[in-house]
């Protein structure tokens, strides 16, 4: 039986006869193998990013929203219709045992001024619990205190975006600016969220005491309306039980008939965050198996070539059973061709499916993460593509009968 590593060498030596034959035949492989990487590497970074920036906005986090009724015959969308009050995000949170936070909040979008600078940004009313709900720390200076949020107090917390817009360099604690020709003093900034999942950024924003919003900057059509509800889930396990006990709980609170719409909406953000994960996971798969086609051509073409080199080479065939080579032998070295062509042409593929995700991942600012899973199936598959379509050709060489090898022209 040959030797492995002598097989490999004359492999070597008779694919270097041919050199940009075999560079083109092994084209397939490597654009086939190359894509697979770049496309699991962008659904990689995809899956990553999208994760990354749902996390941002805070985990366990269940979404309380007003809205989702009936008025005169037509269905409402959430947020449509104001139902939800302060008094709701207190009930929850002390009703519900499996929940750890409730924020109200309430807000719009409006102008800020400071000295000859404005900028338009979202300012929030809400209470301390909101910043452990959003998991989202002060990087110096404070936030509300419990009798700022009871008396209204005319403080605000600001997010990165605002302060470098408002106030470039300076020193921002104890500075005022003015919120609707209101004058508020800035008594904390928060650390950088980035991008929200809908790419809104979440550091242009301003946050002051829930009541201070309600009653001196926004007003309320009714007593102690808010807009939302953020809450926190103790642990992930009872997530569902917690949206199980806020809905009940609110049933109850607003006096919803079993028959009758209800006049809220409890979203899970965790769900979203799956349902964004899965969608990417099949688009991946997909892109993957269209780039995989690229080997099955790439090992058409191997299977092409090699029955070339066989025909080219019957009277070699012929001599070297000749002289005692057996049809297993003659199978292995073509076999071996075959492999070593397509595991050539996998290696050069990894090289440009690396350099590709990378100059993708710097040119686009999208990040691309190169699974070595990804790396190792793609090689593994380009050798078995080798093994199977080189294998007719290497089988044909070894039935060549000796005689009418050596008398081929």
């Amino acid at each position: 039986m040959i030797n492995p590593f002598d097989g490999v060498r004359i492999a070597l030596g008779a694919l270097k006869v041919n050199v940009l034959r075999s560079l083109l035949t092994m084209l397939g492989i490597v654009i086939g193998v190359g894509a697979v990487i770049v496309m699991v590497a962008v659904g990689a970074g995809a899956r990553e990013m999208i994760g990354d920036q749902i996390r941002s906005i805070g985990s366990n986090l269940i979404l309380v929203v007003p809205g989702a009724t009936t008025q005169g015959g037509a269905r409402l969308g959430s947020g449509s219709v104001h139902t939800l009050k302060s008094s709701d995000a207190e009930a929850i949170a002390k009703e519900c045992p499996a929940v750890k936070f409730a924020a109200p909040v309430w807000g719009e979008v409006t102008q800020v001024v400071y000295g000859n600078r404005n900028w338009r940004t979202r300012v929030t009313g809400t209470t301390r619990d909101y910043f452990p709900v959003r998991e989202w720390n002060i990087r110096y200076g404070r936030m509300f205190t419990p009798d700022e949020e009871q008396h209204a107090a005319k403080v605000a917390v600001v997010g990165s975006t605002v302060l470098e817009n408002l106030m470039g360099d300076a020193y921002p604690l104890g500075k005022v600016l003015r919120i609707k020709n209101v004058p508020f003093t800035i008594i904390g900034v928060l650390d950088k969220k980035g991008q929200s999942p809908r790419g809104d950024d979440q550091d242009d924003t301003i946050f002051v005491p829930l009541k201070t919003s309600q009653y001196r900057l926004f007003g309320t059509p009714f007593q102690d309306e808010v807009n939302a509800v953020l809450v926190q889930a103790k642990e992930v396990p009872v997530i569902r039980e917690a949206e199980k006990q806020i809905d009940e709980l609110l049933t109850r609170r607003h006096r919803i008939g079993r028959n009758q719409e209800k006049d809220f909406t409890v979203r899970n953000l965790t769900e979203i965050l799956a349902t964004a994960e899965k969608t990417l996971n099949i688009m991946t798969t997909l892109l993957g198996a269209i780039a995989a086609i690229s080997l099955l051509v790439g090992g058409i073409g191997i299977m092409n070539i090699m029955l070339v080199s066989v025909t080219e080479r019957t009277r070699e065939i012929g001599i070297r059973m000749a002289v005692g080579a057996r049809s297993a032998d003659i199978l292995a070295q073509f076999l071996i061709e075959a492999v070593v062509l397509s595991i050539s042409g996998g290696l050069l593929g990894t090289i440009v499916g690396m350099g590709s995700a990378y100059i993708f991942s710097r040119t686009s600012g999208w990040p691309a993460l190169v699974s070595l899973v990804a790396v190792g199936i793609a090689l593994l598959f380009s050798a078995a593509v080798g093994v199977f379509f080189g294998f007719y050709p290497a089988f044909k060489a070894s039935r060549l009968e000796p005689i009418e090898a050596l008398r081929y022209e």
